[in-house]
């Protein structure tokens, strides 16, 4: 038992040979190679030869997966994780609900934004009626969103001017998110195949870097820049 090279599942690196006289040198040589033989001579198929009689297309198992030629199974670490009961049951639900469920969902969730903000008329609220920004309220600075809720209301009045005094970059945005919208729930519903606007990594990030800019922009205290205020 000393002096014996171990592996990691507690058994020497390389197992006896039971015809040492078969053998050209007496011995099978050490290393991957002599490993394959050992097990070879042991009864046991290798993987290279479980793979090949499987075919080309067969799955590479990794060490000790189930049917592997070594025993042991999977590690702890590696056990497969059981879905519990509630994502079960969302994903039984979602593969049984029609194609077109998904987008009414989304567009019931954008039609509730919209009747919000028609209703309770953000223009002629206070600036602290709830629900406020916290951030506006605790420091008086207008947050990156501020100005939305009202741009939208006057974007739906045909006010695109007041619209884009209170957010500018909202309202330059609106095109393109309600094409993805539709782009989106037409290929989802109906099968569409409408052209999908693709923005790269490149102008996402100079669009964030804007949006940045004109969040701290629209906080100096000194003109032009006081016309952005909220």
């Amino acid at each position: 038992m000393y002096g014996e090279r171990v592996t990691s599942v507690d058994r020497p690196a390389t197992a006896p040979d039971p015809h040492p006289e078969s053998h050209p040198h007496g011995q099978p040589e050490s290393g991957p190679q002599g490993e394959a033989h050992a097990y070879a001579y042991a009864g046991q198929p290798t993987h290279a030869e479980a793979h090949a009689h499987a075919g080309p297309h067969a799955p590479t198992e990794a060490p000790g997966a189930p049917g592997a030629p070594w025993p042991g199974g999977y590690p702890a670490a590696y056990q497969p994780v059981e879905a519990d009961r509630f994502t079960r049951m969302v994903m039984r639900l979602h593969a049984r609900a029609p194609r077109w469920a998904v987008p009414l969902a989304a567009l019931g969730c954008v039609g509730v934004g919209i009747a919000y903000a028609l209703v309770s008329d953000p223009t002629r609220s206070d600036p602290d009626a709830a629900p406020t920004c916290l951030l506006k309220l605790t420091t008086g600075l207008d947050c990156p969103g501020c100005g939305g809720t009202r741009a939208l209301w006057y974007v739906l009045h045909g006010d695109l001017p007041a619209a884009a005094r209170h957010h500018f970059l909202f309202v330059f945005a609106l095109p393109f998110l309600a094409w993805l919208f539709v782009a989106w729930a037409g290929n989802r519903a109906f099968g569409w195949k409408l052209p999908e606007v693709q923005f790269s990594p490149k102008v996402v990030g100079m669009f964030l870097a804007a949006w940045a800019v004109f969040s701290v922009a629209r906080n100096l205290p000194w003109a032009p820049f006081t016309s952005l205020y909220v």
